[in-house]
């Protein structure tokens, strides 16, 4: 893919509407995935205002295909546009888990209650591992970084990739310093377009955001693991093995998981998980509409996994500073 060109005018009928009070920095939370990297592309094609910077939030755990993606539109698609693309992180949620002396934010991993009853463990790792280490850069951006009190006229805007298909997600920031602003809802575009539009610039192959062993993962997303990336399966399977009993900070203080915790939504070890048990070909072979749940089995929730819109449905655990 070459590098992109600006354009000189709005390819879409409805541009967004300009803030009546100009941002401090225009930012965005890049995940990576299809979204945003669809407004990374927007903003270099011209098409949306000037990005000062696009923040990537690492786990430390990210598949290896979104690291090669990361680059790749660092190199063709920010670069060129002079959007500067800043790595940040809290730490590597993998070795987080598994080391008994660190401060854990917990995964959402299904657990199997003793009594045979299902149950999940709470999200905190969206807060902590994204949201967090955004806040932090943001603040440095700004000029204000924490503990200082920041005026209230300076603020940056921080796009998130929410398409029309998840306009439920899209919600106010919870700090003053930070006015979220959702363009591919203003601009009408659906997931499916920002599909089409990568698709035209070469980047079709951009990848679904998520960490490595995030418990919301689809069968075929564990299936892509297992079959294109031996490395990462492995990895996953002993992760998943290793956090049987729950987080490693939590046992070792005396908290212990009442019951076992998984990494697979049918709460059995992922090296023996049923992620073969049904692919949307076969039932489209058959013609058979696939039933919801069993939709969200294969592929996962349909929302993304950006900092902002965690497939979980509920919202992350707020951080003030």
């Amino acid at each position: 893919m070459a590098a992109v060109t600006r354009r000189p005018s709005p390819r879409y009928a409805a541009p967004p509407v300009e803030p009546t009070v100009a941002p401090t920095l225009r930012t965005l939370s890049l995940g990576a995935g299809v979204q945003s990297t669809m407004l990374l592309l927007l903003s270099a094609l011209g098409e949306l205002p000037p990005l000062d910077a696009a923040i990537f939030a690492d786990t430390g755990w990210e598949p290896r295909a979104v690291y090669d993606h990361l680059d790749r539109i660092e190199r063709e698609v920010a670069r060129p546009a002079g959007i500067p693309i800043l790595r940040v992180s809290s730490g590597n949620i993998r070795n987080d888990a598994l080391d008994p002396t660190h401060r854990f934010a917990s995964m959402p991993l299904y657990v199997l209650n003793q009594d045979g009853t299902p149950g999940m463990t709470r999200r905190q790792c969206t807060g902590e591992y994204k949201i967090k280490p955004i806040k932090r850069q943001v603040r440095e951006l700004l000029g204000y970084p924490y503990p200082a009190r920041i005026p209230r006229d300076v603020f940056t805007e921080q796009w998130i990739g929410i398409s029309t298909d998840e306009f439920h997600r899209a919600k106010s920031a919870d700090v003053k310093y930070t006015r979220n602003r959702f363009p591919l809802i203003e601009l009408g575009l659906s997931r499916n377009d920002c599909l089409a539009l990568l698709a035209e610039h070469g980047l079709q192959s951009t990848p679904k955001s998520a960490c490595l062993g995030c418990p919301y993962h689809g069968n075929r997303q564990w299936r892509a693991l297992r079959d294109g990336s031996p490395d990462e399966w492995r990895d996953v399977v002993e992760f998943d093995a290793a956090v049987r009993a729950g987080n490693a900070r939590a046992n070792a203080s005396g908290n212990r998981l009442l019951g076992q915790a998984f990494l697979h939504r049918s709460r059995v070890p992922l090296s023996i998980a049923p992620i073969d048990h049904v692919t949307r070909g076969e039932l489209l072979e058959q013609q058979v509409p696939l039933p919801l749940d069993e939709e969200e089995a294969e592929y996962g929730p349909a929302d993304g996994c950006s900092p902002y819109s965690c497939r979980s449905g509920s919202a992350a655990d707020p951080l003030d500073n």
